[in-house]
């Protein structure tokens, strides 16, 4: 019998993957993971359940019966087709917020208890989408004052706990990066996608983004492991944490590292929306698949364009830094760290080895 069960919902996204991978490796651990659609192959210590969030009384049912869990990862998200505006929609909050909402009732009305949620956020909530935040930003900063549904969750989680049994931890990754199929918001795989087109059609690779800045990387693998950390450490009870790999990069000195897994030259910076472009070359990458015999279609693998825009700060009239003291964290507990280039050599090598992008060799 096992002697920790965890519920990762949105177990199908790239944070959720990454946890079921962790927690059922784990001696004595279940993972049950949550999805409308799961998208993992259960293996050893790990199960499935099917589950919409918002279908309050369908989660009633899948949860009745369940026992208690030692911790929730609540890491779904709800994203507008839009994704840079939407992330200050009303819509897109509201949803976000009723999916949460949602979740914590079934548990009450189902009777299932749970000992610590924890919930996943990012740079967002220091205003990075709109402008260059203070650096380092610090989870004691006053929280940028937009609309963001970060703070919606965050309201309803803190007022929820207080009358609650259960605890909450907060954590902010930043530039998340893993391997997950449909994730909009994956540079893995925008650069892989990118980084094989170049190559198909015999071009270097040009870095289309705006100024270099300085940013971080956070592995989906790491932040699996802050999620476990953050369930298990007293000190973490409430608190917010900000988690990244450990050490910093411009995409100017990255981008030799990427060019070099796929074969192709570094070009140069010449800045072009990837958002208006990539699109069209759709075709170019079926015929990859094909010469390749790879497992996944164009929009199975590409994320949004739009968002690899903002990532590489594509018309940014200023250089766009993104830094986030991870002090906190350390000072609690948690060490973990990864350098970003070993990050994505990694995360590249086993979305080759998947079939999910082209190995050349």
């Amino acid at each position: 019998m096992a002697q920790k069960k965890i519920l990762v919902v949105g177990s199908g996204g790239m944070v959720g993957r990454s946890a079921m991978t962790h927690f059922a490796a784990l001696d004595g651990c279940e993972a049950v993971g949550m999805a409308r659609r799961p998208a993992v192959t259960a293996t050893e210590g790990m199960r499935f359940i099917a589950a919409d969030l918002r279908n309050r009384d369908g989660l009633v049912e899948v949860l009745r019966g369940e026992g208690r869990f030692d911790q929730v990862l609540y890491a779904a998200l709800y994203e507008e087709a839009d994704i840079v505006s939407g992330w200050s929609s009303s819509k897109q909050i509201a949803i976000n917020r009723e999916m949460l909402a949602n979740l914590l009732d079934a548990f009450e009305q189902a009777g299932t208890e749970f000992g610590h949620l924890t919930l996943i956020q990012g740079g967002k909530a220091y205003g990075v989408q709109f402008s260059p935040p203070k650096l380092p930003s610090r989870e004691r900063d006053a929280p940028f004052f937009a609309p963001n549904f970060y703070f919606a969750q965050q309201d309803l989680i803190e007022e929820r706990s207080a009358k609650a049994d259960w605890t909450y931890t907060v954590l902010r990754p930043q530039v998340l990066c893993g391997v997950a199929l449909g994730n909009p918001m994956n540079t893995v795989a925008g650069l892989g996608v990118y980084a094989a087109i170049c190559r198909e059609l015999g071009q270097p690779l040009r870095f289309p983004g705006g100024v270099p800045c300085f940013q971080q990387a956070t592995d989906a693998r790491l932040l699996a492991r802050a999620i476990e950390w953050a369930g298990s450490e007293p000190r973490a009870a409430g608190e917010v944490y900000n988690i990244a790999n450990g050490d910093i990069f411009s995409w100017q000195f990255i981008w030799p590292v990427i060019a070099k897994e796929f074969g192709v030259e570094p070009g140069v910076h010449q800045p072009f929306p990837m958002a208006t472009v990539m699109p069209d070359l759709a075709p170019t990458w079926e015929r990859i698949v094909q010469k390749h015999g790879l497992a996944v279609g164009w929009d199975q693998v590409c994320p949004s364009w739009q968002f690899m825009d903002f990532v590489f700060r594509h018309g940014s009239m200023a250089p766009h830094h993104s830094l986030l003291s991870t002090v906190k964290a350390r000072q609690h507990g948690f060490h973990d760290c990864i350098d970003t280039e070993d990050m994505y050599r990694e995360l590249f090598g086993e979305m080759k080895a998947r079939k999910w992008l082209p190995d050349f060799g």
